[in-house]
């Protein structure tokens, strides 16, 4: 099993046949059809995001989930139908083959992934609080250069509340943490 803090990008992709053992449904809303793959997360990101959408609800944020799981087949059948769009990962590059990875949208955006998610009430809630539950927003503006992908304000990823905590109060990246090399134990 992979880390939490496992680096997936353009220039590290996974494996095509690795699929987390341990993917579940969280109870939380999805605008996903049941029995729907993007409906799963791993274990623990699944309980985070559970945790994550109870408080949202309590403070009257309402949070959907648009897609967990993505396995590398379903992304390359994505990349191929992007024809170069712009943000679309190639297989093997896409953080939602870990089961690590949600897309969050909101009714006021009709449950679409849009830049403008960040500026509604839920997209300012969620990039306040995702990191008390463990999670990073991923794709964060003006690190387009250094993750290669585009400003996602709707993309969480789990890490874990200590790695989360970190990386949101320096505000660095997954890759910056990497290429400090702060993801290796100490000597």
């Amino acid at each position: 099993m992979y880390s939490f803090s496992i680096l997936v990008n353009k220039k590290n992709p996974l494996n095509p046949h690795y699929i987390p053992s341990d993917l579940i449904e969280p109870d939380i809303p999805f605008y996903a059809p049941g029995n729907d793959p993007r409906r799963l997360l791993q274990r623990e990101a699944a309980i985070a995001a559970e945790e994550l959408f109870k408080r949202a609800q309590k403070e009257e944020i309402h949070l959907w989930g648009i897609s967990g799981y993505r396995s590398y087949k379903r992304q390359e059948a994505l990349f191929s139908s992007a024809n170069g769009r712009p943000g679309v990962a190639p297989p093997g590059c896409s953080e939602h083959q870990t089961g690590l990875a949600l897309d969050i949208s909101c009714p006021d955006e009709n449950y679409e992934l849009e830049e403008s998610f960040a500026k509604t009430k839920e997209g300012c809630w969620l990039a306040r609080h995702c990191a008390l539950f463990g999670f990073i927003l991923r794709y964060p503006k003006n690190k387009e250069e250094i993750t290669g992908f585009p400003f996602e304000p709707w993309h969480i990823r789990y890490t874990g509340i200590g790695l989360a905590s970190s990386l949101t109060l320096t505000g660095m990246t997954l890759e910056e943490y990497y290429e400090r090399g702060l993801h290796l134990p100490p000597k």
